[in-house]
């Protein structure tokens, strides 16, 4: 017998995606009729709509049954395109899997590590499968945002995300907070159940160089001292007439940590402020004294092979090319800016790597969250991450 009145017949995930420009408007309307309280939303777009918020409204109106997560960029992908001052937007009617989302406030870096505990907390069930993590991009610590999620969620938990855009301004980020636009927040997507597929790769493509220095001086993740002199000033060295522009120059040479010397793991720190006074440097995430540091440099081919093996890496948990299957690149803005008109050419390599029939979006962001290889995730700077969401 076939299912009742009140029991919809099941479907497998439903999957739309879409924009909107001042210029066109939304590219979809009315909007796909897929409002559920299994129905993720996901908006990334730019800074400007926290105060030009009525198509926020829209979509809004449009799912109220629905759970919303998303933030500000520094551009924003869909598809095969980069734009800006646009909403890129997944919609994912799930049949089989439970969404839910928490949120978290900040006053500054401080209170990261006790966000993430609390986000973690609020999450947590036996059938949690992977969550997806927005966070503001200017007043957080992102290293310490992930080691509190690591400190409540256990290795099999997948975590991916990244950290709000303001393009090369560093001025101002938004995260949707209860579908809101909202600064100093953090929001945590999570996905329950044993049907949900969620891969996940992370890779750079910068060459590192110069040698290798010892941070001796930090706090958390404001940086002093390299080998005992002051970090900016060496900074400036390296970037000669560039200096002018910090600290967004300073995305074209990040640097490369390892704890000691000989380690294979190799985790990358980008600039988010600078400090004259003190000669200091302000890095996404931590930057902890007696790590081993190298400069590290753009090779513009390598950049796009590292987002074609980041696709590579989270495919073999993708659909088929019969299944919906979502695809969320967030790639660095050091990246952008440094592939200049080329930057489409890696989100088309993704893309590529990926079954036929899926669905794009991302963002341009302040740092990338995902597990190095597996397990536990980290804080990233400079890589192309894929996140895939497909179900069985």
């Amino acid at each position: 017998s076939g299912p009742g009145p009140d029991l919809p017949r099941r479907v497998p995930l439903q999957l739309e995606t879409l924009t909107y420009s001042r210029e066109s408007g939304w590219s979809a309307t009315p909007f796909p009729p897929l409002d559920s309280e299994r129905t993720l939303i996901v908006v990334f777009g730019a800074v400007a709509f926290a105060k030009h918020a009525a198509p926020l409204a829209e979509l809004r109106g449009a799912y109220p049954r629905s759970a919303f997560t998303g933030c500000s960029t520094a551009g924003e992908i869909f598809q095969r395109e980069l734009s800006d001052e646009t909403l890129s937007v997944a919609i994912a009617r799930f049949d089989h899997t439970d969404v839910r989302t928490a949120q978290a406030s900040v006053s500054g870096p401080a209170d990261s590590f006790e966000a993430g505990r609390s986000l973690a907390t609020q999450l947590t069930r036996d059938d949690l499968a992977a969550i997806l993590v927005l966070s503001d991009g200017l007043n957080v610590n992102g290293s310490d945002l992930v080691r509190g999620f690591n400190a409540e969620l256990d290795e099999s938990v997948i975590v991916t995300g990244g950290l709000a855009g303001d393009g090369d301004r560093f001025k101002e980020t938004w995260v949707l907070g209860e579908g809101h636009p909202q600064p100093r927040t953090i929001t945590a997507a999570a996905l329950y159940g044993e049907r949900v597929r969620v891969g996940h790769g992370s890779r750079g493509g910068f060459d590192i160089f110069g040698p290798e220095r010892t941070v001796t001086r930090s706090r958390d993740n404001v940086l002093f001292e390299l080998d005992g002199r002051p970090a900016l000033a060496l900074y400036k060295e390296y970037l000669g007439e560039r200096a002018s522009g910090l600290p967004a120059t300073a995305l074209l040479f990040p640097l490369a940590l390892r704890a000691k010397s000989g380690d294979s793991k190799v985790l990358v720190r980008t600039v988010l402020a600078v400090d004259e006074q003190d000669q200091s440097m302000t890095f996404a995430g931590n930057v902890p004294a007696g790590h081993k540091a190298q400069l590290m440099r753009a090779n513009f081919e390598r950049l796009i092979e590292g987002a074609s093996e980041a696709a590579l890496r989270a495919k073999h948990r993708a659909g088929g090319d019969e299944a919906a299957t979502l695809a969320i690149a967030i790639s660095c803005v050091g990246r952008r800016l440094i592939l200049g008109e080329r930057a489409e050419e890696e989100i088309e390599a993704t893309l590529d790597e990926l079954p036929s029939g899926t669905r794009q979006i991302g963002f341009y962001s302040y740092g990338e969250i995902s597990p190095y290889a597996s397990g536990h995730c980290d804080l990233h700077n400079q890589t192309m991450t894929l996140t895939t969401i497909a179900e069985d």
